[in-house]
This record gives C-alpha cells, sequence and structure tokens, in this order.
C-alpha cells in the first residue's frame, strides 16, 4: 500500500473520534500517503470528546498534510485523480443519507462523489444510532452501489441502542486492501 494515496475523511461521529484516529495512525504507519478530509462540522466543533483546534493538529501530524474541509477544496479529487481510495471513518447516518440520494453539500459527500468518478473505492466505517431503522435504507442502497466497501460493522448496545450499529475500526486496513482488488471484507455483519 505504500505507493497509494488515500483520502480519509472523517464525519461529525464525536464520540467514534477516538476509534477512527486509532485507524488513522495504523493507516499512516503503512507509509501510504493521506489526504485528510473533514466535515464543517467536524473541523469547527469543539465536543466532550475533542476540542476541534486540537483535533486538527492532531490528523496533520499524523498525515503531515492540511485537512481539506470545504467543497471547494474537496471538488478537485475528481478531476485531479487525486486518491487512489476514500475512506469515510466515521461515517454519519447523515451521510449515509447524502451520499445515497446524491447529495453533495459538505465537504465529504463532495469527495466521495468526485472519486467515485474515477471508478475508484470508496470504503465506509459506519457509526450512527439508527442504522437499523431511519439509515437502514440508505445501507441497502449504498451496499449495492458500485465501488462503495463497508467496514464490517455491529450493533454497539443493543439493550439501550438497539438501532445503532459502528464499524470495527481495526479493521479498515483490512477492507482497504479487499477493496483495491473489487472484493468485500467479509463477514459484514459482526
Amino acid at each position: 500500500m505504500k505507493e497509494l494515496t488515500a483520502g480519509y475523511a472523517m464525519c461529525g461521529s464525536f464520540c467514534t473520534i477516538s476509534d477512527s484516529m486509532t485507524a488513522l495512525r495504523e493507516l499512516a504507519a503503512t507509509g501510504i500517503k493521506i489526504i485528510p478530509i473533514m466535515s464543517a462540522i467536524l473541523y469547527n466543533t469543539d465536543t466532550r470528546f475533542t476540542e476541534h483546534i486540537s483535533l486538527q493538529n492532531r490528523v496533520k501530524e499524523i498525515t503531515g498534510n492540511d485537512i481539506l474541509h470545504t467543497v471547494e477544496q474537496a471538488e478537485p479529487i475528481g478531476p485531479k485523480k487525486l486518491l487512489d481510495v476514500l475512506i469515510v471513518a466515521p461515517c454519519t447516518g447523515n451521510t449515509l443519507g447524502k451520499l445515497a440520494n446524491g447529495i453533495t453539500d459538505t465537504s465529504v459527500t463532495m469527495a466521495v462523489k468526485a472519486h467515485l468518478r474515477n471508478n475508484k473505492p470508496v470504503i465506509l466505517a459506519i457509526a450512527t444510532n439508527d442504522a437499523l431503522s431511519a439509515s437502514a435504507k440508505n445501507i441497502g442502497v449504498l451496499l449495492n452501489t458500485k465501488n462503495i466497501y463497508f467496514v464490517p460493522y455491529r450493533q454497539d448496545d443493543a439493550i439501550n441502542k438497539p438501532t445503532s450499529m459502528i464499524a470495527d475500526f481495526t479493521k479498515i486496513c483490512e477492507t482497504v486492501t479487499l477493496a483495491l482488488e473489487g472484493k468485500q471484507l467479509q463477514p459484514l455483519i459482526l
């Protein structure tokens, strides 16, 4: 994977940012070049999980690159063929819905749209409280979309949050490797 360039897009599932950062470090350790992308919400919001400036600095330190955080910054990904693979981790229910319905109004959705025009893989690491309710139809649409692959996922708290699912962020590198061969990592649901 060392000669590849990956986009690593992060959305505002704030409680999973720590897991995403661990996966980002693991991916960076492979020597792959990483272009970081953040949704405007994540880029600009302080939460109980992280302060936005601290998060930005950590992402820049790990990747060695500036963060794309606007639609305008993400648009050239397609025409300039900047990426070999694009990872969205975490991918929120909101982003799933936009991707499934062709809505391109954020830096992350623009990055995905721009990258898909080059017929290359997009990997989604979902983290959403409504995966088994409102977002289920969008997951279904994306499971049947060419060049979209999912990081295997599971219910994260079946008793207290019965419709919530989260990707196993430790499987991102493995998912990327197989997606580059046109294969979905199995089992998909853990």
